[in-house]
């Protein structure tokens, strides 16, 4: 068998050598690979990978403080609105009206106008102003529509596949909403939309929203900068950035909306039942200035403000001045009780109620008593008298006493625009006849607020407070900051306010402010009247005011009316018209009991004291976007 082996001619006699040099070969060829392969995997773990990163950076909007009314209500709101797209290609024909249906749904937009989108191939936008709710509930749809298959791949004109495309919805601007309408308008004021970033945001034009537009407006965006991933999600490593938004300060204001708006539907009945131009109010609180209602019957919605309202945008309670008429008179009188230039129960001689003022005869309304004392000067508002009274002070002392009691000089109050009034020069003053003007209220021009203010002076011991608006500003970190006003100030002697106040309840009990008193409650105050001047004549068109103040055994408060632009021909003295509306005021504190009336009420002596200011408290130094506050922090 063997040797049958050895001798077939059909086997090669070199089959073993080089099979064995080919099994050989065969296996260094797989050892060279295999050595090959760790060593390339060995280097790839060492050495670091250089794979695709892709950066994105993602903005978190900053939005515009909010103001709030003092009862909590907001005012003025801001929320960001959203754009919403799609790709009219990417959607599944078969599918096209289920999106059509559950879009329309969605978004509350007509199905008939997505339905108009797709005439257009491509890439579209449905709208631009979805609210934040509605943008939340669309990524939730987007979601449904990518789990149910709604989106497509498609191949575009270059044969390039394009995948799916679902929803595009990213911020578009910020809106503001006034969501009571024209309640506390013009004070409030209004927006202008401007372009930030491709972003439409807004900034104030007028009332509160200009005059803090620094500290209402937004003081940076959020942002997140990284590498995402496939889900586009930022990845956290340490090459991720991110800057926290931060909103605007919210104000919130002294004025409760339930009190405001009470107040406004008063004035409201009352333009329509008087015919008047406007009228304004306002309730002050003397001991601190602040404001607890500021009212005009001239209003405008800020959502959609039309031609129509252009007169009703300026805050007419600062940016209007006037000739204040009989008002003026207490002012005037009270330096001459100041300086000790009066006796009250003196008698005086009226005239008959006639005086020859250079080329004018100046003339009372009411006929003198056959005696009259200096005190029925002003509870009767004799012009006559006031004329004489007023040569017992030089120009200088009433030019000077004027500008102390605020007149000629911004209030302070937080709006723009405000208006200043005019007084006559010293040189004018030492005139009889410019003096004799302005002590019942011709020839200087005040503001409302400059009124409302002056006769705060009466019921706070003879200080002046800075009228203000706003009670505190809340930052976006919770730290909330107060108002840093300016300290009260002596104008007169608190003896010397006291004098007034007793005399201006005379004159609502025996004079001309009677249709004013509320029983139970101690209030005083003075009418005036006033023709107003047109192409400098005077016409038969007046403003009518009453300001004065309201006490009960606690507090007290400041409230001042005033009726422009009534006729002659109708009800028109400020007794008539600005009166009845001081009592309907007056009434409505009572009402919301920020009064409380009392049968045994009488008007306290008021006790002396030292007239030495108090030191203003401290505050830190303010910074690049914080106010001039005192920072209370929230405990």
């Amino acid at each position: 068998m063997e040797s049958a082996l050895q001798t077939s001619p059909d086997i090669p006699q070199d089959l073993g050598p080089r099979r064995t040099e080919r099994l050989l070969l065969i296996f260094m060829v797989i050892c060279g690979s295999l050595v090959l392969f760790v060593v390339v995997m060995f280097f790839k773990a060492l050495l670091p990978r250089k794979m695709p990163a892709f950066v994105v950076t993602k903005t978190d909007i900053a939005t515009r403080g909010t103001i709030y009314s003092q009862d909590g209500f907001s005012l003025a709101s801001s929320q960001k609105l959203f754009k919403v797209g799609f790709n009219t290609l990417s959607i599944d024909p078969n599918k096209k009206q289920f999106f059509i249906d559950l879009l329309s749904i969605y978004t509350n937009i007509p199905k008939s106008i997505i339905a108009e989108k797709f005439s257009q191939e491509g890439f579209v936008t449905l709208s631009y102003n979805i609210n934040a709710n509605t943008a939340a509930s669309l990524r939730q749809l987007n979601a449904k529509f990518l789990a149910y298959n709604v989106f497509i791949e498609y191949e575009d004109s270059s044969k390039k596949v394009v995948p799916k495309i679902g929803l595009s919805i990213e911020v578009s601007g910020i809106a503001r909403n006034y969501l009571y309408a024209d309640n506390f308008e013009p004070l409030v004021g209004y927006v202008k939309k401007i372009d930030v970033s491709k972003i439409t945001s807004v900034e104030g034009v007028k009332g509160l929203e200009k005059f803090k537009d620094k500290i209402l407006a937004p003081k940076q965006d959020g942002q997140d900068i990284g590498k995402r991933d496939l889900g586009f999600n930022l990845i956290e490593d340490k090459t991720f950035k991110s800057q926290p938004r931060e909103n605007g300060y919210d104000l919130a204001l002294s004025i409760p909306l339930r009190l405001q708006r009470e107040l406004e539907k008063i004035l409201d009945h009352a333009k329509a039942h008087y015919k008047s131009k406007q009228i304004i109010a306002g309730i002050y609180l003397p001991h601190n200035g602040e404001l607890l209602a500021l009212a005009t019957t001239n209003r405008f919605n800020p959502n959609n403000i039309q031609k129509s309202d252009y007169p009703a945008l300026n805050v007419d309670a600062t940016e209007l001045s006037f000739e204040p008429g009989s008002t003026i008179k207490p002012i005037v009188y009270s330096l001459l009780v100041d300086k000790k230039r009066i006796v009250a129960t003196q008698l005086i001689d009226l005239n008959h109620g006639f005086y020859k003022l250079g080329k004018y005869t100046i003339k009372d309304d009411l006929a003198p008593l056959k005696q009259n004392t200096i005190e029925d000067v002003l509870v009767r508002s004799s012009n006559v008298g006031m004329i004489k009274l007023s040569k017992r002070l030089s120009g200088q002392e009433l030019y000077t006493g004027l500008k102390n009691f605020g007149f000629a000089e911004p209030t302070g109050i937080e709006l723009p625009y405000e208006k200043t009034g005019l007084i006559p020069s010293v040189k004018l003053l030492n005139r009889e006849v410019y003096k004799g003007t302005a002590s019942y209220g011709y020839g200087l021009r005040t503001t409302f607020l400059q009124l409302l203010r002056a006769y705060g002076v009466f019921a706070n011991q003879g200080e002046i407070t800075t009228p203000h608006l706003i009670q505190r500003y809340n930052a976006p970190n919770g730290d909330v900051f107060i108002p840093d006003l300016a300290p009260p100030r002596q104008v007169i002697s608190p003896q010397s306010a006291h004098t007034m106040q007793k005399l201006l309840i005379k004159v609502v009990t025996h004079g001309t402010g009677k249709r004013a008193q509320v029983e139970g409650l101690v209030v005083g105050g003075k009418t005036g009247t006033a023709r107003t001047a047109n192409n400098g004549k005077y016409t038969d068109i007046y403003n009518s005011s009453f300001f004065g103040f309201a006490k009960d055994k606690k507090n007290t408060f400041v409230v001042g009316v005033v009726v422009f632009g009534s006729l002659g021909s109708e009800e028109y003295y400020g007794s008539q018209t600005a009166a009845p509306i001081f009592k309907q005021i007056i009434q409505t504190l009572v009402k919301y009991q920020y009064l409380t009336p009392s049968q045994d009420l009488v008007l306290k002596e008021v006790p002396r004291r030292a007239l030495a200011l108090p030191t203003p408290p401290t505050h830190p130094k303010p910074t690049k976007h914080r106010p001039t506050l005192i920072n209370v922090k929230q405990k």
